[in-house]
Parts: C-alpha cells; structure tokens; sequence
C-alpha cells in the first residue's frame, strides 16, 4: 500500500467514527476528535458508541496504534496533513442543513493552522458550503497558500457503512487544486489501486484487487451536489415504489412480482424498490429536505422532492390504518412489535418510521411490548419505559398474549421466526408485516391473518368469515 498520511477526522459519529477507523486500516496514522469528553473517553476506553459491523474490530486492531482519540483539534489540526469534517448538519426549522458545527469547527482548524493542510468535508452538506469554509479561513488570517479545501463525500449505509467505506461503488473527490487533489488520492490509492484487498485480513465484501473501485475527480461544487442528489434520488426510489405498492393493493396485485419486474432493467436496477413503511434515519429525510431547499434558493422548482416527503409521510398513515382495521379498536389492545430502529442492521433511530408508528399506539392507548436487537436503550431516551410502554428481550416476549404482531423493520431475524411457534404465542394469530419478510400464502398456511404493504390480505377463515357478514 502507499506511504502512509497523517489524518484528522473531527467527530465521532457514524461518519467521522467509520472514517477515522478505515482510515487507520488502510494504512494511515489518525487522530478522531470530538469535543465530547464523555464520549471520547468511552473510545479510548474501548467502548463502541454505535452498532456497526465490523467496527469493533477494526476499533480493536487500530486503537492506541494507528489510530487516536482525542478533544485537542489544535494538536489534531497541527499534526495532520489533511483534516476531515465529520460533525452534525442537523435540518433546521425552515429545511436547510444547520452548518454551525461546520462554522465552529473551521474557525478553530483555521487557529491552528501552521503548515499547508487539506481540509475535506466528508459531512453531507449543501453546494457553495466549501467557498464558505474557505471565506471562514481566510477571515481567520490564513494564507491561501496554507489550506485547500476540498469534498469527499461519503455514501454510506447505517448497518453495512464499514464495508460500504472500504468496498465502495466509487470514490468521489472534489478538489480546485492539483496539490489538493493529489493529497486525496494518495489518501484513497490502497483501495483505488486494489492493493488494500490483497491483504489477508482486509474486511470481506464485492471488491478484489484486480476489481478496486472507480475514482472520480470533479469539482468541489459537483462533489457537493453529487451527494444530495443521490440521496435524493434513492428516497424517491423508495417513495416511488411505495405509490406502486398502494396501488397493487387497490388493484390486487403483488408488489414483490412488479418490483421484481422493474428491477430487472438494467437502466432501472433491483435496489431500494423495496415497498415497507417509509424511508427514515439520519440521511434521508435531511438530505431531501436540504437538497429542496438548496434548489428553492436558487430559483428551481423542486417539486418533485416535494411529492417525495409527502408519499413518505402517507405511507406511514397508511400502515397505522392497517393496524386499525386488522383491530377494529385500538384503547386497551396489547400489540407486540418487532423494530425500532429506521431499519435492520443499526440501533439509529432518528427519523425512525417504526417509532411514529408506535408514538400513534401509544397515543390511542394500546399497550406496546418492543423488541429490537441493538436500538432498545436509544429507544428508551426518545420513549421511556411506562404502563404501556415495555421493551423485551426477544421476538417472543414481544409477541406474548398479544392481539396483533407488528413488523416495523428488516432485522434478518425477524424474518426467521418459527411460525408454530409464534402462532401459540400470540393471543390472536395476527401479523401485520412492514417490511414484507414474509410470504402471504405460507402465512395463511400458518393459521396467521396476515397483512403486508402492497400485496393481497391473507385472512384466517374466522376473520375472512366476520369480514364477509359485515356490512
């Protein structure tokens, strides 16, 4: 691999934590910087704050090695050549992306500044945000000569972003200068050469040596615009396929026959048409938001993004409405929940479609039982334990004496349950699936009343008979 690069990564979330950890893999010598003593001193403790595959074990081969933790960015700025911004651009109230922890963080880069170093935004931020952090620098009193500031941003999915860092579709890196640019590569070259998966303990996943991934070199703006955009379009990906999916209902189709159907063209592609109960997590619904805005600001209509956040909005409407007709009533019903994280794989539960959904349950007066395999105790800062709230410890306890079964997200083992097994468990065999892990006509098979999004009901005999005798 190539010679080594001294690098700081500010902030220890989900993008700064990954970077600075694959980083270090690769090769290079890092120091993580957050201004949380708490959550610094857990890291350096060899405490994980996030649920990420194999995170903790590069965590454990690289921490106090090749890679640092640390609250000083002075000595972090002053030791490294190249400085990663990784911290939070939450929305704001009017849909932009809040970029005040941006703001701070280059102003203190800037007061440290004592050699040339490259400055990188790898949080996902609006276009023109890199002219401002170089206007921050310069007011600061910093040669030009001294900094570059370039994008790299990241396309990363919570519960896969380890393997999706060091195996990536490609490599985006945005840069004015070549002085920047070569910098960057040379910080990328173990995997843009391949030599990184020639290693016999490199992280598994679809890239090989002779197969490494595309590098694209483009301008700091289209670096910027790249990264909403994509979110952009894969959110619409999902709000698309969910409007498909309403109307395979209406019309009694199954939306997994038509998706598949769709996915197989090539110009089309079989990801994210996955029907379900709405996009949410830290990236999506920020991201579109900020990316309308941005449009809105220069004078596009956007429209399109528009219609986006509200199919969102509805298809969650639309999964509580299930609930209610599967029930009738909702006062006093026990329902058992599977999910409480946006999705399968991660314990983020911001913006999480599951959370609504049982927010609702709550407010009508069911009793909830939840069970999630990593998202519980981030669950309990948002919906504290009570008289109808109680998280448990497995898919069972969740589903004991309750009058319905409710699938909120993709853990893989939730779509392994025994269905005997279940069926004895619940008081009324009643599953209503928003994820689709199930298979209707094995459900009915089960004994099960089975609801999921945009295929047929399956009803038990008993409940297909009540049905029939209304009115």
């Amino acid at each position: 691999m190539s010679k080594d690069l001294s690098i700081a990564v500010v902030g220890s979330g989900y993008v700064g934590l990954v970077a600075a950890a694959c980083f270090a893999e690769i090769g290079h010598t890092v120091i993580c910087v957050d201004s949380d003593e708490a959550r610094v001193h857990m890291l350096l403790e060899g405490g994980i704050p996030i649920h990420e595959e194999y995170l903790p074990e590069l965590l454990s081969r690289h921490r106090s090695r090749a890679l640092e933790f640390t609250t000083d960015l002075r000595r972090a700025t002053q030791e490294s050549q190249a400085i990663f911004i990784a911290v939070g651009t939450p929305q704001s109230k009017s849909g932009n992306a809040d970029l005040s922890y941006v703001d701070a963080v280059a102003s203190e880069i800037a007061r440290s500044i004592n050699d040339y170093k490259v400055i990188v935004e790898k949080s996902t931020v609006p276009v023109y945000t890199n002219e401002w952090i170089r206007r921050v620098i310069e007011r600061n009193g910093v040669p030009r000569e001294l900094f570059d500031v370039t994008s790299n941003p990241e396309f990363l999915r919570e519960g896969t972003a380890v393997a999706d860092f060091l195996h990536p579709d490609r490599i985006v890196l945005g840069a004015e200068t070549e002085r920047a640019a070569a910098v960057l590569q040379q910080i990328y070259q173990p995997l843009a050469s391949g030599s990184y998966y020639a290693l016999a303990n490199a992280v598994p996943g679809p890239r090989r040596e002779g197969d490494p991934p595309p590098t694209l070199l483009t301008s700091t703006k289209a670096a910027e615009i790249i990264k909403h955009a994509s979110n952009a379009f894969l959110a619409a990906k999902i709000s698309f396929i969910n409007v498909v999916a309403n109307i395979c209902e209406a019309a009694g189709a199954d939306v997994e026959e038509v998706a598949r159907g769709i996915g197989m063209d090539s110009r089309i592609g079989p990801k994210f048409l996955r029907a379900g109960i709405g996009y949410g997590g830290s990236c999506f619904p920020k991201d579109v938001a900020a990316f309308r805005h941005v449009a809105e600001q220069m004078g596009v209509n956007f429209g399109l993004l528009s219609e986006v956040e509200k199919i969102n909005a509805e298809q969650k409407r639309r999964f509580f409405q299930k609930v209610r007709s599967a029930l009738w009533t909702l006062r006093g019903k026990r329902i058992g929940v599977l999910g409480l994280a946006f999705k399968g794989g991660t314990d983020d539960v911001r913006e999480s479609p599951a959370l609504d959904i049982v927010g609702q349950l709550l407010q009508e007066g069911c009793l909830v039982s939840a069970y999630d395999p990593a998202a519980t105790a981030r669950t309990n800062e948002v919906l504290p334990p009570g008289p109808q709230m109680h998280y448990v410890d497995d898919p069972y306890e969740a589903a004991q004496d309750a009058d319905a079964l409710l699938i909120l997200n993709d853990w893989q083992e939730f779509a392994e349950l025994d269905l005997d097994r279940l069926h004895y468990t619940l008081r009324y065999p009643i599953v209503i699936d928003g994820r689709n892990l199930y298979d209707p006509a094995t459900m009915l098979a089960k004994g099960f009343t089975y609801l999921s999004v945009g295929r047929p009901v399956m009803l038990h005999a008993r409940d297909a008979a009540v049905e029939h005798r209304l009115p």
